[in-house]
């Protein structure tokens, strides 16, 4: 049993990246599956696909021409210990606006533009550059 679960897959695919894989396997949880579709809509990641026995999500990771990742870096914001909440108007933007937040708000798991643009705060969860 994991205690952060989120900081798991986060810690997975940094390690992916680093050895330059082409996917990687992270544990299921819906926190997972709805932070990695946040990802997909932000150009992230290639795709990701859900196996119910193993109960395991296979991340596609996204590569440019010379085989140098999208993602630069990936960090926790709000750790068990520690909670990280945001309103709407002070949701950190990461590298002038090429990285997102991840933001788990009353409507979902949104990215820190999307919040901003539908005014509402929550819990940041995670960085993405």
């Amino acid at each position: 049993m994991l205690s952060d679960p989120i900081a798991d897959m986060l810690t997975r695919i940094r390690n992916a990246i680093l050895c330059k894989h082409r996917y990687v396997d992270v544990n299921f949880s819906k926190i997972n599956l709805s932070i990695l579709s946040v990802f997909e809509e932000s150009g992230f990641i290639f795709n990701f696909l859900t196996n119910d026995e193993l109960r395991k999500i296979r991340v596609f990771l996204r590569y440019d021409r010379e085989r140098e990742s999208v993602i630069t870096n990936l960090k926790r914001l709000s750790k068990p210990g520690r909670r990280k909440y945001s309103k709407w108007f002070d949701v950190p933007i990461f590298r002038r606006g090429l990285g997102i937040s991840v933001v788990s708000t009353s409507k979902g798991m949104i990215s820190g533009k999307k919040a901003k643009e539908e005014k509402v705060g929550g819990e940041l969860i995670c960085s993405i550059w």
